[in-house]
């Protein structure tokens, strides 16, 4: 904005701000959505459902791990609502993260036989219930340091 616009906006009588005129641009994100698609048919669907979006750079569709990615200056629960309503499927966010971000990737709530390899649930889409799964209470922590090499005062039977 330069001094003219500025000194514009002083003198300006008609009761409007200047920063209604400017809307806020959408940052570039890329968007990865779990559809199910079996054929190529419903791959083409389902490109055809996100490319004619608004914003939309590039689409990207791995049919083997049903997963679509979207690249451009969207937002994502409008991708999954168009998908959705588009093409009649079931679709969500990515719900998965690589096998080494989890801190306990076979616990109840983080550990999906559905998901691709090398992949488990997000953690943070996990209920508080099964989040508390995860971690060791502290009893269980008592009695695995019992028995530890580590620790000086642990059972003398071993």
């Amino acid at each position: 904005m330069g001094a003219l616009d500025h000194i514009s906006d002083m003198f300006d009588c008609s009761g409007r701000s200047s920063h209604s005129k400017y809307k806020k641009r959408k940052q570039l994100q890329t968007v990865e959505v779990k559809v199910k698609m079996d054929c190529e048919g419903c791959e083409r669907k389902v490109r055809r459902s996100v490319e004619g979006m608004k914003g939309v750079s590039s689409v990207d569709i791995n049919p083997k791990q049903h997963k679509l990615t979207v690249v451009g200056y969207v937002e994502p629960e409008k991708v999954v609502a168009r998908v959705a309503h588009r093409t009649g499927k079931k679709a969500e966010l990515w719900p998965y993260v690589p096998y080494d971000v989890v801190d306990h990737p076979y616990a109840p709530g983080v550990y999906d036989k559905k998901a691709p390899a090398g992949y488990v649930r997000n953690t943070e889409y996990v209920d508080q219930r099964t989040s508390q799964l995860a971690r060791a209470s502290s009893t269980e922590v008592r009695y695995t340091t019992a028995f530890s090499d580590e620790n000086p005062q642990a059972c003398a039977i071993m």
